[in-house]
């Protein structure tokens, strides 16, 4: 009786302890996914108000914020860190709350159980405790600036600033825990003898996908800070980081995702590393040297245009290398693997030109570029709207290994020595691009509601490929996938119809029947996808082990 007694109050010792550690770590994930905000020493900005001038127009001071005729949003803000993050916030503050809640609308569809969201949140929180430590205090003030205006309605998941903070993070976290496909985008630039004018000339797909309503707002952002150079970038709601941008000295930044090893922790974004090269950069190597001053953990190319230089590299980083690559020639080509002497051998790359779609889109762009002659911005649009395979096959639209993936956020392209730039406008980027003068937008000293700011006469116009029936197909082959994704039932000979050429069509009819337990009619989809072009060599697998699952359970 005694030793049983001893025996259960060593039990309950062992098991208090136990709890003690839970709640300890528990009390430890809360403490560090609320990240405390900078101080900040002068606050009258917070007392601002915004005027509203029409339905989608409003100024603060100099700044100002609208809607243009084009479907795109415009900002223009000025001043030091906190100043333009509030006025940024004032003034976008229904595009900073509804991108949220796109944000929050995707997360419950992926992960709809309450408890992992939890889970997540306080993970996040784990995984960026060290983040605060790697963003500069300039950014960390304009951020925190932005994040009085965020919503108060997702508090739960942590305080505006510390949300705001992370989701900078977003875009690393997705791309090095799951190398997610979301990220594919594709960059090319030409100059001298390749350029019809011998001008540069830059374009990009940015090809991230969180979901159709994320990339409805696109906001075209003109910033004159207070410390660096004048510059314009494309982004949403509450993004103060950079994927594609030029400032006024004609430097441009774009970043192309590459293979990535899981990390222990997060660093500095990628987004904020191309924020600040863009910001106090105006050659290549002042570019490589804000670069090498920033750790990552994840692996990312920037493309960088510069027209003092009159050429652009790609600045190739790892967590623990940086190297430049210099094609030595008047042209260059990105998509999602390395190309320098240092990394190009590295086992994460090899991996990346084995299993994905980045060296097939990269032939493919080669042969548009020998095909195009002398390069224009018509010709570059027509490049990047291309939804072809190599040697023009039919692969089916939405394919990952055509230049055009129907899901990019923006298409952008750059003539950095003339300041200019053409921004993509809806459908994806089909519809018209949109003509933006630097040197016009930045001497601009007011604006009226009924003034425009882009050239008209320099716009390029909508592609006539989304007058076709075969885009209309695609449109409606959308629908189906999104039903599919709701858990509905579809006609899925209608969805394939609508996208024959496609794969993954086949792909999804055959996930439909593998739920319904009806294996032959699953196993005839499997096996018709795998006589189409697939997009990557984990997908193909995939496809292989569903077709071994059904022959065995007929």
């Amino acid at each position: 009786m005694l030793k049983t007694n001893r025996f259960t109050r060593r039990l309950l010792r062992v098991f208090g302890v136990i709890f003690l550690l839970f709640v300890l770590l528990a009390v430890y994930l809360v403490w560090i996914s609320n990240i405390k905000p900078p101080k900040i020493a002068n606050t009258t900005a917070i007392q601002l108000e915004r005027t509203q001038h029409d339905s989608s127009f409003y100024t603060l001071n100099n700044n100002w914020f609208r809607k243009s005729n084009s479907g795109l949003y415009e900002m223009y803000v000025e001043g030091k860190p906190f100043n333009r993050g509030v006025i940024n916030g004032k003034l976008s503050k229904e595009l900073i709350q509804s991108q949220e809640d796109y944000f929050a609308e995707q997360l419950d569809k992926m992960v709809p159980s309450s408890f992992y969201q939890h889970f997540l949140k306080y993970f996040i929180g784990w995984f960026n405790r060290k983040l605060p430590d790697n963003i500069t205090e300039e950014y960390k003030e304009e951020i925190y600036g932005v994040s009085l205006s965020a919503s108060d309605k997702y508090d739960y998941i942590g305080s505006n600033y510390s949300r705001l903070l992370n989701y900078h993070a977003a875009h690393d976290i997705g791309h090095a825990l799951q190398n997610m496909a979301l990220v594919g985008c594709t960059s090319f630039g030409t100059w001298g003898a390749m350029s019809q004018d011998s001008t540069m000339i830059i374009g990009r797909n940015f090809d991230f996908y969180v979901n159709d309503d994320f990339a409805k707002n696109k906001i075209v952002l003109f910033c004159n800070p207070s410390q660096g150079h004048k510059f314009m970038s494309v982004t949403w709601g509450g993004f103060m980081g950079v994927v594609s941008g030029m400032n006024d000295k004609g430097l441009t930044v774009t970043i192309n995702a590459d293979k990535s090893e899981i990390p222990t922790s997060s660093a500095t974004p990628v987004s904020l590393v191309a924020r600040e090269i863009l910001q106090y950069a105006e050659n290549i190597n002042q570019a490589i040297a804000i670069a090498k001053k920033r750790k990552m953990f994840v692996s990312e190319s920037f493309l960088i245009g510069s027209a003092a230089d009159k050429k652009a590299v790609i600045i190739e980083k790892t967590p623990d290398t940086l190297a430049v690559y210099d094609p030595q020639q008047n042209y260059i080509m990105c998509a999602n693997h390395f190309q320098s002497d240092a990394l190009k051998n590295s086992e994460a790359n090899k991996v990346q030109l084995k299993e994905n779609a980045s060296p097939y889109r990269y032939e493919r762009l080669t042969q548009l570029m020998q095909q195009n002659g002398e390069n224009t911005v018509a010709k570059t649009i027509a490049v990047l709207r291309d939804h072809k395979g190599l040697n023009n096959a039919s692969i089916g639209l939405g394919n990952e290994r055509a230049m055009n993936q129907f899901i990019a956020h923006h298409s952008i392209v750059f003539e950095p020595e003339k300041l200019k730039v053409w921004v993509s406008t809806s459908p994806w980027m089909l519809g018209e691009f949109v003509c933006y003068d630097l040197n016009k937008v930045f001497a601009l000293k007011g604006l009226t509601a009924d003034k425009e700011i882009y050239d008209s006469s320099e716009n390029i116009p909508a592609d006539s490929f989304i007058q076709t029936q075969q885009f209309k197909n695609f449109v409606q082959y959308r629908h189906y996938t999104q039903l599919l994704s709701d858990g509905k039932d579809v006609n899925v000979d209608s969805m394939i119809a609508d996208n024959p050429e496609y794969y993954h069509a086949y792909v999804l009819a055959g996930d439909y029947y593998y739920k319904k337990e009806q294996w032959q009619k699953a196993l005839g989809y499997y096996q018709t996808a795998l006589t189409k072009v697939v997009t990557t060599k984990p997908e193909e697998d995939h496809i292989k082990k569903q077709i071994e699952s059904c022959k065995k359970k007929q």
